[in-house]
């Protein structure tokens, strides 16, 4: 089973990438579910949302708290919360950032070996959706880091939660997201 643990502020779309993620993972033959857990927060206010993907049917349904990878939607959030409590030694770490992970002060992660990565999802959503909102943005640099699902099943996703330009706009960032993903790697490599 992959489980993601998405961090963000109410307002970015947080709940809707677990949701889309999961439609993904659905739209390849797997098994998935998707739920948030807030209480009464407001816009700005943090959130987390979780998606679990697997093979075989999901039986667990309490919040993923050893996750194989990490959205961090809001950098503001790094050193507010814990967010890397319970994350997997080989798991992935993808930050919502134009910042190195040392500009952000992720020195001690930034020996993950290949495993964090910051793609300024919320720019690319800026120039293609036309608001800050990087959620989709950041599934598309998802699917190219961990490989967890396909770019093709995140546009599907995509277009099945959004409709018209909209849909066409948050596509076009998932896919500016994924070239920025594989041309970081193929750098670091």
């Amino acid at each position: 089973m992959f489980e993601v643990r998405i961090h963000g502020r109410g307002g970015q779309g947080v709940v809707t990438a677990a949701e889309m993620l999961s439609i993904a993972g659905f739209l390849e033959g797997r098994h998935a579910q998707a739920f948030p857990s807030f209480g009464s927060e407001r816009t700005g206010a943090p959130v987390m949302a979780f998606c679990r993907i697997d093979d075989k049917p999901i039986r667990v349904r309490e919040p993923v708290m050893t996750p194989n990878a990490l959205i961090i939607q809001d950098p503001t959030l790094l050193h507010q919360v814990n967010l890397f409590q319970g994350l997997k030694p080989d798991g992935y770490v993808l930050v919502n950032s134009g910042r190195s992970a040392a500009a952000l002060g992720l020195d001690a992660l930034g020996q993950r070996q290949g495993r964090l990565l910051t793609v300024p999802a919320s720019e690319l959503a800026l120039k293609h959706v036309g608001r800050a909102l990087p959620n989709a943005a950041l599934l598309g640099g998802l699917a190219a880091f961990s490989g967890l699902v396909h770019l093709a099943s995140v546009k599907s996703a995509i277009a099945e939660k959004f409709s018209g330009a909209v849909a066409a706009a948050n596509i076009a960032a998932a896919e500016a997201a994924h070239d920025w993903v594989l041309a970081e790697m193929k750098e670091v490599a």
